[in-house]
């Protein structure tokens, strides 16, 4: 079951077009018709768990986020980067490349991984 859709709002951010997340069902903490934020692809964002992309947050390339991690406020995940579990990743921290960041970890402010 899916528990997003793209609500065909759309930014091309560093040649990546990117598009705006809409909750379909409630989960976890988000309710039914909840704007997100951004993500290039529905492999960048699962649909299983409570894993939920919020407000100004961008998510691309081969990036995933799972489980029941949280990317918020101005944070972006991307490269190859995966963040899962309870992780959060908030503010204006960036994760990029291969990192990795798992279970109750938060990276959060200007912080880069």
């Amino acid at each position: 079951m899916k528990k997003y859709e793209f609500t065909g709002e759309v930014k091309i951010l560093l040649g990546y077009r990117l598009h705006q997340i809409r909750a379909v069902v409630a989960f976890g903490s988000i309710e039914a018709g909840e704007i997100g934020g951004w993500i290039e692809k529905e492999e960048n964002l699962s649909h299983q768990g409570n894993a939920w992309v919020y407000g100004n947050a961008e998510v691309w390339g081969d990036a995933e986020v799972c489980g029941n991690a949280k990317v918020c406020g101005n944070a972006k995940v991307c490269g190859n980067a995966k963040v899962w579990g309870d992780a959060k990743v908030c503010g204006n921290a960036e994760v990029c490349g291969n990192a990795k960041v798992w279970g109750d970890a938060k990276v959060y402010g200007n912080a880069e991984v």
